[in-house]
Order: structure tokens, then C-alpha cells, then sequence
């Protein structure tokens, strides 16, 4: 039991904080998964409110990705839904491009985010039917709560032993901008995948020398194959083969055009890409011009690390090297049970239970989007079947409160 002046103090914060009624969905997130379906309710003139943690739209595209970055998919792979990108935008947008399109998306549907509320506790109460969420000053309540912090929320920064002993520069990939800041160094990069590979690549190009830790198996195909991007040839294979079938094609095509990557330390998995994708959410690498720098040298990929040092890695192959500096390529996770409480819908590693392509509702008013490890698409799917579903509820009038809560207005 805590004492008379704790429960004292705990009684006054609680009314210092404002309790604001949301009429229609809260949600969390102003990624594009939140802009998605905020975008998707408007159409159906159903209002919706948006807390972010940062103050900013896409922060993670904001903050947290380095200056060379292209979308790995063709533009029309990653439209948001209503509304496609610019005509004069490339075939792969650059991270700007991709920025600007999302700014003019929630321009384009009059969305207005609330900035800098950081999700504490988010809780349904079976008593009265609404959620609870609660910020840093604020109390939220709503009948639906929109999950839309994404599977890449906050960096994955591994265990490795011996790294608190490194007296250089250690840096997640979310805090990487420019190999510009390498020049002339020799960097470990942990990590293989996406950006593993296309910050390796930006390493080189300003003199440094990168060696990239492959710890795991890994399939690279290349971003294309005979003019046309291969994610988009095995949607439209997917339409008519099987999908093991499929994988058959694609890695056919990747030897015959990549040659045996497994000759360059890069060991591709037993199970398929599109599989192994669609299994565990490990996306194949698409290929931008690394194969050629691991094959000409000047990217060495080495094996799993042994241990940290002072100065430098061993490595289990009895390797030691020094290093200047260490990059983190170790990729992002999903915060959702950090903060979702009471709720058995999320597994340990904060994706849904239940799995694509049903996965994007729960109970309670709970909805989900940017979970189904299928990029932008599935996240143009999902926002669509919750506004839908919202839509049902709201013709139904379930969007009535009891007269003792108070309005949050949209002009606030």
C-alpha cells in the first residue's frame, strides 16, 4: 500500500491532466500507416485524430534514414491509398521525394496530427466500451483505437560481447546519414540485409572500407531482371503459379544474372524469398550495386563476430581487424507491448496474433495497420478494411458518447 501522500499526489496529477473526448477512431502513429487510415476514414466523413510521439509526419523517414536512400519498390508498389504519387516522380523515389509525397498526402486530406503526445498506456475499459490512451499530459478516449506505430518503431541494437570495451564511434543505422562521416576509414558493418548492403555500398564510394558481418543466411536478388523490377514479376507469377513454384523462378533468374552468391559468403536460405518473407518478414536484398563491390574486394564480408575489443573484432573464424568505427545494421522492432496493456492480441515480439491477411482487426474496437509484412500494400489493404469496418459501426451510431465527456474539437 503507498502512503496517504503518495495516492495524494498521484490524485492531483490526475486531474491536472485533460481527459478529451475523440470523436471517432484515436490513432497512434503519423507514419504512413496512420495517414493511411486517417485518409481512408475521411473518405468515408468519419473524423479521426492522430498522436505522435515526434513533431513530425514519417519521423522515422525524417529522422532516422540516411541521405541516399530509394524506395526498393517501384512507385506504384508504394502508394498510399487515394491518391497515387506525382506523374515526374522516378521510378524509384528518392527519401525526399517519398517525404514530400506523404506531406502533400495529409495536406491533400486535411490531416493534422497531434505532435509530441509520446503513448504511455493505452487500455480498454469493459465497463464503459472505450479506450484509454494516455500521453504525457493527456487522457484520450475513444470507442476504436487505430495501432499504427509499424514493425519498425524503435532500433534492434543486438548484444554483442565486448562492445562497451570499443573506444571508437558505434552508431545504429538510424543515426546514419552520409558515409561522408567514414571517409577513409575501415568500418564494421553489422549486418547483411537492405541497409547492410546499401550502406556498405555508400561506405565505398567515399574511400572508406567497409566489412559487413554476414551472420545469418541471406537471399539477394537483383532489383530487376530483363528491364522489369522483380518484386513486380513475381506479383504478377503469384497470380498463376504457386508461390514455391514462383521462388523457384526468381532464384533461377538470381543465378543465372547475380552468378553463386554463396561463393561471396553470402549463404541463401533453404526456404524461397517470397516464403521466407511472408513467414518471418525477412525481405530479400534487392541488389543496387553491392554483389559488385564484395566481388571486385572492396566490401569484405566476414563471418560472425567472436567478441568486441578495444580496438577492433575477433571473429569466430579466428579473424582479428581493427576498425575505426561500428554500424549498426541490425534493423528495427515493433514497441506496441511496451505500451498496449491488458491485450492479448500482440505477441511478445509486437506483431498481431492472428496472421495476413485477416490480422488488421481484433476486438474491442482494436484495428491494426502496418503489421502484415507486405510493405506499403499491405498497409493501403489494411487502412481500407478499417475504414470500411469503422464505417458500419458509424452508420450504426455508435459514435455516441455519454454527455460527460468532454469534446476535443478538431480545431484544438
Amino acid at each position: 500500500m503507498g502512503s496517504s501522500n503518495e495516492q495524494d499526489e498521484d490524485h492531483h496529477e490526475r486531474q491536472q491532466r485533460k481527459c478529451l473526448w475523440v470523436n471517432g477512431p484515436v490513432i497512434i502513429g503519423a507514419g504512413p500507416s496512420g495517414l493511411a487510415a486517417a485518409a481512408c476514414l475521411s473518405q468515408n466523413q468519419i473524423p479521426s485524430l492522430i498522436l505522435e510521439k515526434s513533431d513530425c509526419i514519417a519521423s522515422l523517414w525524417q529522422y532516422r534514414t540516411y541521405d541516399r536512400l530509394k524506395l526498393h519498390l517501384p512507385k506504384h508498389f508504394c502508394e498510399l491509398p487515394l491518391m497515387g504519387f506525382p506523374q515526374n516522380f522516378p521510378k524509384y523515389p528518392s527519401k525526399d521525394q517519398f517525404i514530400s509525397y506523404m506531406e502533400s498526402y495529409a495536406s491533400h486530406f486535411s490531416i493534422h496530427p497531434r505532435f509530441n503526445q509520446t503513448v504511455q498506456s493505452a487500455e480498454f475499459d469493459s465497463v464503459s466500451g472505450f479506450w484509454r490512451v494516455s500521453t504525457q499530459d493527456s487522457d484520450y478516449i475513444s470507442r476504436w483505437l487505430v495501432v499504427a506505430t509499424g514493425e519498425n518503431a524503435e532500433p534492434v541494437v543486438p548484444e554483442i560481447l565486448g562492445i562497451e570495451r570499443f573506444t571508437r564511434t558505434v552508431v545504429h543505422t538510424s543515426m546514419y546519414k552520409s558515409g561522408s562521416e567514414f571517409k577513409n576509414q575501415r568500418v564494421l558493418v553489422v549486418g547483411c540485409g537492405n541497409s547492410g548492403m546499401e550502406v556498405s555500398l555508400d561506405l565505398c564510394r567515399q574511400n572508406a572500407i567497409p566489412h559487413m558481418v554476414v551472420r545469418n543466411t541471406v537471399h539477394v536478388l537483383p532489383r530487376e531482371m530483363f528491364g522489369f523490377s522483380t518484386f513486380g514479376i513475381a506479383m504478377g507469377l503469384l497470380k498463376w503459379l504457386p508461390l514455391r513454384l514462383v521462388d523457384k523462378i526468381l532464384l533461377l533468374i538470381a543465378n543465372l544474372t547475380l552468378g553463386n552468391t554463396d561463393q561471396l559468403g553470402l549463404r541463401r536460405p533453404k526456404t524461397g524469398p517470397i516464403e521466407l518473407k511472408n513467414a518471418t518478414g525477412k525481405t530479400p536484398v534487392l541488389d543496387v550495386g553491392a554483389l559488385s563491390q564484395i566481388r571486385s574486394g572492396k566490401i569484405k564480408v566476414m563471418e560472425g563476430i567472436k567478441e568486441i575489443t578495444r580496438n577492433g573484432a575477433k571473429f569466430i573464424d579466428g579473424q582479428e581487424k581493427e576498425f575505426d568505427s561500428i554500424i549498426l545494421a541490425t534493423g528495427y522492432r515493433s514497441n506496441v507491448p511496451s505500451w498496449l496493456k491488458m491485450c492479448d492480441c500482440f505477441s511478445k515480439d509486437g506483431m498481431p496474433k492472428t496472421p495476413f491477411p485477416n490480422g488488421w482487426k481484433a476486438e474491442n474496437g482494436l484495428y491494426t495497420v502496418g503489421f502484415t509484412r507486405r510493405g506499403l500494400l499491405g498497409t493501403a489493404s489494411d487502412a481500407m478494411k478499417i475504414a470500411n469496418d469503422v464505417a458500419e459501426q458509424w452508420k450504426d451510431g455508435k459514435n455516441r458518447s455519454n454527455s460527460y465527456v468532454i469534446f476535443l474539437k478538431e480545431s484544438e
